[in-house]
């Protein structure tokens, strides 16, 4: 795993507004909290070995059987079981874009190549795109990333569609979706054959009491998913392209990818941590980006101006 991956917002004490990772930081769990602390006796038993129960919901919601769905201990347990699961193939993959798909084919000693997986972030993380591929040979499996499915407004492909394909392997992330990372929920919906060959490779207990009760919980409550702010979002891209310096690629979701010229991003993200309490995502360590990339997610309109104002004097003084 990449040092620096992910949100790392446990290295500086004084963060008074996370801009680093790409979860909506201001949803309410108030009703999740008062359900869990009133089932949190669920802890004193062991959870089912797999989430049967949960996958049977998560297959009702999406309308599919529940032979299609496999829940996972967040969307990263996904990657490295469908890693794990086709070890024999090799893989491609699209860069920029989360790094655990590499990581994860690297360690069960897959080798790059066409005609077997194929990962795609869609939308793309970090720069919140929207990559449309084709297979073009028979034996490829087409593994699509859909974590951010809520965090755009653009069409997704629907678990349906996924399984009747047969050769999709979807996975999803209720940690997006419902703004709870620290739960670590994750699901793949898939053909039944795909399904049954990675649920060999699934570790037993996998997924613990409380996170599945939080799930069969918020899977009750639609009103609980996580909607960012699109226009607020547009808004902060097209301002910070006024920013000398600064340069904001286009984004079909809360997030986005930017670029600083006279400086790191590392200086830019130590400058906005110490003296103004805000923390950006240095995003020089993904594949085919260097060190003047720098990844924000869309907050408060009063938040994001501060932002904008904070960058805005430190491409003054730089």
């Amino acid at each position: 795993m990449l040092s620096g991956h992910g949100d790392d917002i446990y290295r500086y004490p004084d963060i008074r507004v996370n801009f680093s990772s790409n979860i909506c930081q201001h949803a309410n769990h108030s009703l999740l909290k008062a359900h869990l602390m009133a089932r949190f006796e669920v802890i004193a038993n062991y959870p089912e070995p797999e989430a049967w129960t949960l996958e049977q919901a998560l297959a009702r919601k999406h309308g599919i059987a529940a032979d299609s769905v496999l829940v996972t201990n967040g969307a990263t347990e996904a990657i490295y079981l469908i890693a794990q699961a086709y070890r024999h193939l090799p893989f491609r993959i699209i860069h920029p874009t989360f790094s655990e798909y590499e990581d994860a084919c690297r360690m069960y000693g897959l080798r790059q190549g066409r005609g077997g997986l194929i990962w795609l972030c869609c939308p793309n993380n970090p720069d919140g795109s929207l990559h449309q591929l084709k297979m073009t040979d028979d034996n490829e499996l087409l593994v699509i990333d859909q974590a951010y499915e809520c965090y755009t407004p653009a069409k997704m492909m629907t678990a349906a569609e996924a399984v009747e394909n047969g050769r999709v392997i979807q996975l999803h992330s209720m940690t997006k979706t419902y703004a709870v990372p620290g739960l670590r929920l994750g699901y793949i919906t898939a053909s039944p054959a795909v399904i049954q060959r990675l649920r060999t490779c699934l570790r037993p207990w996998s997924v613990n009491a409380l996170a599945i009760e939080a799930a069969l919980f918020l899977l009750q409550h639609d009103e609980l998913i996580v909607t960012p702010d699109f226009v607020e979002s547009q808004r902060l891209n097209r301002l910070l392209n006024k920013i000398d310096g600064v340069a904001a690629l286009p984004t079909e979701t809360n997030y986005m990818l930017c670029r600083i010229e006279q400086c790191s991003a590392a200086q830019l993200k130590d400058y906005l941590a110490r003296e103004h309490g805000m923390l950006i995502r240095d995003a020089s360590n993904f594949r085919g980006l260097n060190e003047h990339f720098f990844r924000i997610a869309s907050q408060l309109p009063e938040e994001n101006d501060a932002l904008l104002e904070a960058i805005r004097q430190f491409s003054i003084n730089n």
